[in-house]
């Protein structure tokens, strides 16, 4: 029974420092969170945070990601759609990660919407021209669109 404690209390230490150490993958960035609030981000790398204190909200993907959609616009026109987009400045970026893709389908559809004279136009200029709109909610996110694939039935 005496020497049971001091090997308990040693396993329990080694598990603290286990669940201390963090590691960070290349192309990913980590938002660690301290009683409600974003503290840091973690960088690429091997990290060390409070146990029981820290833990870990997000986890940033900073290469490109893919979002399709396929939606119907005022009953008129099917609507296919790839948009490939990334995030920038992930410390913006962290507040509204969660609804990226809610975030980038609306503003494609949004921006869709609005364009009613462009359907008889060249996708790809459709596409440019849907990127730079949905850039310019997106910026002050942190996040933008790098490419817009469109397929109108």
């Amino acid at each position: 029974m005496n020497t049971l404690l001091p090997l308990l209390v040693v396993a329990v230490l080694l598990a603290l420092v286990a669940t201390a150490v963090k590691r960070v993958p290349t192309g990913q960035v980590v938002s660690v969170y301290r009683r409600g609030k974003r503290s840091r981000l973690l960088q690429p790398g091997t990290h060390f945070t409070l146990p029981l204190l820290d833990r870990v909200g997000h986890r940033i993907d900073l290469s490109g990601q893919v979002l399709r959609f396929e939606e119907s616009l005022r009953g008129e026109h099917d609507v296919r759609g790839t948009v490939y987009w990334q995030v920038l400045e992930p410390e913006r970026a962290d507040a509204v990660i969660e609804q990226a893709d809610q975030l980038i389908r609306g503003g494609a559809l949004s921006a869709l919407s609005q364009q009613p004279q462009a359907w008889e136009a060249d996708r790809r200029d459709l596409g440019a021209q849907l990127k730079h709109s949905m850039n310019q909610s997106l910026r002050e996110r942190g996040m933008m669109v790098t490419r817009v694939e469109l397929d109108i039935a």
